[in-house]
């Protein structure tokens, strides 16, 4: 393609992109910048990324258009000033907080002598991450393969089962979720992400949550004529043992995901803690980065790293910026802060004052409220309809508070403040919550 087959106005370009990176070296605007930049964010998300995004935003926000500029510690702020305490907490990404400064001064250090790896030399710092990881994860757990997002850290996971293993199949669970990648999806168990994209990985089968017998026939019939499962896909729940049972009598691997549970969000650093069961691999993210970089992987027992990828370390994959220095340093210094302030036991205690609370409004209003299940600071509050959902997050909304359903729905709605939100903050909080309740009750 020639020069004069693609032409665009540089000056004008460079100019609009000055005026950008301005913008990123102020902290406050004046009243017409403000409006400037919302309206070129309203258009740019319109005619740029997507036309759909600013209609399911207004499903919590209705017309008012807010844009996030800064945060600190559990609070968000946005460009104008608004100021909203954080119960959702980027869907599990700041379980330490926002820009939490221990952990940012190590990535600012960081970034001073070096920000990515050269591909070719070694990083030391992977190592050094790499060995936390082992000593913070129970059993066996040694190795660990450092990835970009959720998603991809679980394709890790089902490539290595099936490469460890020598298996085909994989059984997981009906409502599962995993991530939106095409193996991700193919594992999931949510009919509204895999239907847009069917026929996916075929190899996959879906047993009831919960029932660990569904799953042990499941295994033995496809064993039966032939096909080896190579990997399950399970929240760590209480039948997780006998999970664990079955994996060693049909020699499948055990996978657990804990991309959102890690890192100390439901009051161990790993959930399946409570159940104290050990997978063969564990995937790991979201707060993993300290909730200043994208950093997840996945742990896995030395059995699991066969000959054939001793032979081709990069048959599983290679990344390129997986595992680089910058995220690596904050992965170090999330950990450390984990330890040294002993973030689950933190969670642990205000989950522990938090639940009840909500318990008490699901009394209050059964008419609303179905149901209040959670453990540490990951807790679900599961509405009689997806429409009561929307009306409580567009209330605490209203009343400068961010949480949200799912992507798809809201009969169920998360809280999973940071770990260091303060009690005034929860009390305030569950003020807000019993507001919006009341006033929703009236309306219906």
């Amino acid at each position: 393609m020639s020069q004069e087959q693609f032409n665009f106005d540089k000056e004008a370009t460079i100019a609009k992109l000055d005026e950008v990176i301005g913008y990123i070296k102020k902290d406050k605007f004046d009243s017409e910048t403000i409006k400037k930049i919302t309206d070129d964010t309203l258009e740019g998300f319109d005619d740029y990324v997507s036309p759909g995004w600013l209609k399911y935003r207004k499903s919590v926000s209705t017309d008012a258009a807010v844009l996030e500029w800064h945060d600190e510690g559990s609070i968000d702020y946005g460009l104008n000033d608004e100021e909203f305490i954080d119960f959702l907490g980027g869907f599990g990404i700041y379980t330490f907080g926002h820009r939490n400064q221990e952990i940012l001064e190590t990535v600012e250090a960081q970034l001073k002598h070096q920000a990515l790896h050269s591909q070719e030399l070694l990083d030391p710092l992977r190592s050094y991450l790499a060995k936390a990881v082992s000593e913070i994860t129970p059993g066996d757990l040694q190795y660990s393969f450092f990835t970009n997002g959720g998603a991809e850290a679980v394709e890790m996971s089902l490539k290595l089962a099936r490469i460890a293993t020598g298996g085909r199949w994989y059984i997981s669970t009906v409502g599962a979720f995993h991530g939106k990648s095409m193996g991700a999806i193919s594992v999931g168990g949510k009919g509204s992400y895999r239907e847009p994209y069917l026929p996916m990985i075929q190899q996959v089968q879906h047993v009831e949550y919960g029932n660990a017998e569904d799953m042990r026939k499941a295994i033995a019939n496809l064993q039966e004529v032939g096909e080896k499962v190579a990997g399950i896909k399970l929240p760590p729940e209480g039948y997780l043992q006998e999970v664990r049972k079955i994996a060693d009598e049909f020699g499948v691997a055990l996978i657990f995901d804990e991309i959102q549970t890690g890192m100390g969000r439901t009051g161990k650093i790993w959930a399946s803690e409570w159940s104290g069961v050990t997978p063969d691999i564990m995937t790991f993210g979201k707060s993993f980065g300290g909730g200043i970089m994208p950093i997840t992987g996945i742990v896995f027992t030395k059995k699991m790293w066969v000959q054939q990828l001793i032979d081709n370390p990069w048959l599983l994959g290679s990344p390129t910026f997986g595992g680089n220095p910058l995220a690596c340093s904050a992965a170090l210094a999330a950990i450390r802060y984990m330890i040294k302030y002993d973030i689950p036991q933190q969670a642990f205690e205000k989950g522990e004052y938090l639940i009840p609370k909500l318990k008490e409004y699901a009394k209050k209003y059964p008419q609303l409220i179905q149901e209040v299940r959670g453990i540490g600071l990951m807790i679900g509050i599961e509405f009689n309809t997806t429409d009561i959902g929307y009306a409580v997050s567009k209330g605490l909304f209203s009343r400068g508070v961010m949480t949200a359903g799912t992507l798809v729905n809201a009969k169920t709605v998360r809280m999973e403040p940071p770990a260091i939100v303060t009690y005034e903050q929860i009390d305030t909080v569950l003020k807000r919550f019993g507001e919006t309740l009341e006033e929703i009750s009236k309306k219906l």
